[in-house]
């Protein structure tokens, strides 16, 4: 027997549970559905120690309600995992969201009726919920993905992925800890595991560039300051490329001279506020080669003066052939003082490949490394791998798989032909992970709300992108990321870290003001690319 519903949202994060709020608002009859025992999406199941935004709290929120700005006290700069979980459990609280949301609940496929124009949705577990829209607010960075290891099945330790972390405290001390991928989180990790460990070895296939937080915690009065000017805040993140604003560099590293370049280097790395800023420090650092790598030679610099090891440092460094910003920036506390700690030590696996796993050791080609817990902080199968992790079929029983196979096909990134009612918060061929997230799943939210509302005030049933739309918009995303370095680099943005899945970078990269005019631009026009029924 299956549950029927005029909406159904799959997702229970940032994007889920503000979409289930627009749609209650509107007197939808909606479910969330949720696979783990809690809300929060990523910020529930990355909750490794030193987990935290590298966006900041201030602008890492929603913006729809300034009660709730107003009211949530944030603790840091850049908020903590368990702070960010505990915000959006409030907001649950707050708008009393809980009766239609359903945890423990993971979804294994939808199924679009082309005689009722409804789909009905799967769990795992046999459970079936059936409803006109579908909206699937699976997040960017959900589908966790780690190497296969020969022998992993010998191995007596313990084992742990960093977006699949225990509810409980692991305890380093005293432990042998082998960690393998130096992204985001295995850079907010290191730093935490070496307080108590006993020895933690690093295994890095690829340097990436990391720039200090500067983190800070917030008092009473600079909090009040900034709240008092949210209003403001907010305007200008709308009109920013990344959805929230960093105080961009208007000009170009050849207008400046040297000293004036130098300068700006130094304010960005330190008086700035660190982080995102430095990807802002001129106008064409994402589009001048030249440009671009004088920022990373900038940062080099900055690396082999925090880390004494030469070694080490080597290791550490980015490549030439990586541009600065090209795989998506760390942001750090402390990543590259702690390899001047003598229990801490990397190795390049590109150089010297990981073979296998023993009982109580890692191997690589040239050497052993004793290991009692190994964590893997090797990312994810971004954009499009939770989407397809399920089966879902479309009118006259097309597969989003199939439709996908060499690359992903959607119209403004947020549907796709052959998928009527169907929509993709921060989906592929969106700014989605390029910008302020928070920022985009208000965006799509309230676009995806209007759509809606006209569907129900025309009587229209069902509506599909269609496939000249899909087409256009994709080349369009390829268009604006060919005017930048972002496909030089090997990145998951170009799904490089998963083998055999197509290369094409996956977001669009004109920035948040560009792709709101345009989205706003095809509402104005009648949803010119739709098809409705």
């Amino acid at each position: 027997m299956s549950m029927r519903f005029d909406m159904v949202v799959v997702g229970g994060g940032f994007a889920g549970v503000y979409q289930l709020h627009r749609a209650r608002e509107a007197g939808l009859k909606v479910l969330l559905l949720e696979a783990g025992s809690d809300i929060g999406g990523t910020w529930f199941w990355n909750r490794y120690p030193g987990a935290r935004c590298d966006v900041e709290s201030l602008d890492y929120s929603y913006s729809f309600s300034r009660d709730l700005e107003i009211e949530w006290e944030w603790s840091e700069r850049y908020a903590p995992q368990e702070e960010i979980q505990r915000y959006i459990r409030h907001v649950a609280d707050r708008f009393a969201l809980w009766p239609d949301i359903r945890l423990r609940t993971r979804v294994q496929g939808a199924r679009f009726d082309d005689e009722t124009s409804l789909w009905t949705l799967t769990s795992v577990a046999g459970e079936a919920f059936t409803c006109r829209f579908l909206v699937m607010a699976t997040g960017g960075i959900s589908l966790p993905q780690a190497p296969q290891l020969a022998g992993m099945e010998r191995f007596a330790g313990e084992v742990h992925h960093t977006a699949q972390w225990p509810d409980h405290p692991v305890d380093f001390t005293g432990k042998r800890v082998c960690l393998i991928g130096t992204g985001s989180s295995g850079v907010q990790l290191v730093p935490e595991v070496a307080k108590t460990c006993a020895r933690l070895t690093v295994f890095q296939r690829t340097a990436n560039f990391s720039v200090p937080a500067h983190n800070v915690a917030y008092t009473p009065v600079s909090l009040a300051a900034a709240k008092a000017r949210y209003p403001e805040r907010r305007a200008m993140g709308r009109e920013a490329i990344t959805g929230q604003f960093l105080n961009a560099n208007t000009k170009t590293a050849a207008e400046m001279t040297e000293d004036e370049r130098q300068a700006e280097l130094e304010y960005r790395w330190k008086g700035a506020g660190g982080g995102f800023r430095m990807l802002r420090t001129f106008a064409d650092q994402m589009s001048n080669i030249e440009t671009n790598r004088l920022v990373a030679d900038f940062v080099r610099s900055k690396i082999r003066a925090k880390v004494k090891d030469p070694r080490k440092a080597d290791l550490l460094c980015p490549k030439p052939d990586l541009p600065f910003g090209g795989k998506r920036l760390c942001v750090d506390s402390n990543y590259y003082e702690t390899f001047n700690l003598d229990h801490v030590d990397i190795v390049d696996v590109k150089a010297t490949p990981i073979q296998s796993v023993t009982a109580n050791t890692l191997r690589t080609t040239e050497a052993e490394f004793p290991c009692d817990i190994l964590i893997f902080a090797t990312g994810f199968d971004a954009l499009t791998g939770a989407l397809l992790a399920m089966d879902i079929r479309g009118a006259k029983g097309a597969s989003l798989k199939e439709y996908w196979a060499d690359g992903p096909l959607t119209y403004l990134g947020l549907t796709a032909s052959g998928f009527p009612n169907l929509f993709t918060i921060t989906g592929p061929g969106s700014p989605s992970v390029l910008s302020n997230v928070v920022h985009s799943i208000e965006t799509h939210v309230d676009w995806i709300m209007r759509l809606v509302q006209t569907m129900r005030e025309r009587s229209w049933t069902r509506v599909s992108s269609t496939a000249q739309a899909d087409a256009s918009w994709a080349r369009r995303c390829s268009d604006e990321a060919a005017k930048t370095l972002y496909p030089t680099a090997s990145s998951w943005y170009m799904g490089a870290n998963i083998p055999g899945k197509p290369r094409v970078f996956l977001p669009f990269v004109a920035g948040v003001p560009v792709y709101r005019r345009a989205i706003e631009a095809v509402e104005a026009n009648g949803y010119e690319g739709f098809e409705f029924v």
